[in-house]
């Protein structure tokens, strides 16, 4: 970590950093719950794996509502102030989740957490949007995806020692951590100016955003993406590993934290790699290694059970890495460059709503598949990835020509 310390880039301004160290504490707390999500609800409260699967759904269509609202509050009142009523949304429905004990609280306490994560995403990307300069706004957004890696892997590894299915209270230790840690987000909050509003913030509508029809092809191609790969493996696959693999909840918290790792180990030098080449082409590269890690996925489930399963999928998180931080140098810095500035907020909402909208279609159908056919699961995901890829080749020539290509420079972090 000291390279990485050393190389960031000094032209950031300050209020990115103090951001930044707020979202490595949030992120410490995300790790802490949500590789064991889907294993509180089924093998804690005993919710099958397809109702479990409906309730991550709920949540994502649950912040697909609060995302627009928060898209358009975001350019009216300021990002800075919805983040704040982000976090607290949050921080209640985390606090309510040790009272489940059936399905139908599972999804009213989801539904709120929706609203909290929905509005959290587009908001967050519009005020680190709004305190970087245009040219510096992909290192800006490499290093935000480093420090939340960061936090999610030393989080992931602190909840797999701390989890264990045979005592159930051990779970409302995790939840109270990620309270804590939305709480100290809070308080950082309070160190980071609030960005000048467009002064047309307020002629802005939704239809401008509808009309511009790459942006939205942009969006549809991500929500694919999110519902073929990211979703599987951060909702599915611990559950995966758990009941068809037989691997143990410590080694569950390995394995995703090696996903943060390897984001932290690799983010900033393929950023810095994919400099002055073609954007979509290195989506499409995404897409080719995604299938590969899911096709790993297979072969645990497959081939192998236990410790063994634990190593094939340690390998399968690092692979799926690599293929995260082409995503993060490529995606959010695009739908940026891709924004007029008096739409900033509706646009990246748009975009984090295509995260919502794959973690409706991912979980909900591949929760009935992994309760039915769960090795069947992970070679249709691996072949709608290689689908995607397809797409983003196709996309690429009604980009404007000035976003094709990553900007020289916009990689490095020093």
């Amino acid at each position: 970590m000291r390279s990485y310390v050393k190389s960031l880039d000094p032209r950031l301004p300050r209020d990115v950093y103090v951001l930044q160290f707020g979202g490595l504490l949030n992120a410490f707390g995300n790790g802490v719950v949500i590789p064991f999500m889907i294993i509180y609800l089924h093998n804690v409260r005993g919710i099958s794996l397809g109702l479990a699967g409906l309730a991550a759904a709920t949540q994502s269509a649950s912040a697909l509502l609060s995302g627009i609202v928060a898209g358009t509050l975001s350019d009216r009142i300021g990002a800075r102030r919805v983040l704040f009523a982000a976090l607290t949304v949050a921080t209640v429905a985390f606090a309510l989740m040790p009272t489940i004990r059936v399905a139908w609280q599972a999804f009213a306490i989801y539904a709120v957490w929706g609203a909290g994560s929905g509005s959290f995403w587009p908001s967050q990307s519009t005020l680190l949007a709004g305190l970087t300069p245009a040219p510096r706004r992909a290192p800006a957004y490499a290093l935000q995806r480093l420090t939340m890696n960061l936090g999610v892997a030393v989080g992931g590894v602190a909840a797999g020692l701390i989890a264990t299915v045979a005592h159930p209270r051990s779970f409302d230790v995790l939840f109270f951590v990620d309270c804590a840690t939305f709480v100290a987000y809070m308080a950082v909050l309070t160190r980071v100016r609030a960005p000048e509003l467009h002064p047309d913030r307020g002629a802005g509508r939704w239809r401008e955003v509808a009309r511009d029809r790459t942006f939205v092809a942009f969006t549809v191609l991500n929500a694919a993406f999110m519902a073929a790969a990211i979703s599987l493996m951060v909702e599915l696959l611990p559950a995966f590993a758990k009941n068809v693999t037989h691997v143990n909840e410590r080694q569950v918290g390995i394995i995703f934290a090696l996903d943060s790792i390897g984001i932290v180990v690799f983010q900033l030098p393929i950023a810095k790699l994919l400099e002055g080449r073609r954007r979509m082409k290195g989506l499409a590269a995404m897409g080719f290694v995604w299938a590969a890690a899911l096709m790993l996925v297979w072969v645990a489930g497959a081939w192998t059970t236990a410790t063994a399963a634990a190593i094939v999928l340690c390998g399968a998180m690092l692979v799926f890495a690599l293929g995260e931080c082409l995503h993060g140098a490529i995606q959010a810095p695009l739908g940026a460059d891709l924004a007029p500035p008096r739409l900033l907020g509706r646009y990246l909402a748009l975009s984090s709503l295509s995260w919502q909208v794959g973690w409706i279609v991912g979980p909900a159908g591949g929760g009935f598949l992994l309760q039915h056919a769960p090795l069947l699961l992970w070679p249709i995901a691996a072949a709608l990835n290689l689908v995607c890829a397809g797409g983003a080749l196709a996309l690429e020539r009604r980009l404007p020509e000035h976003v094709r290509l990553t900007p020289l420079g916009a990689g490095s972090a020093g």
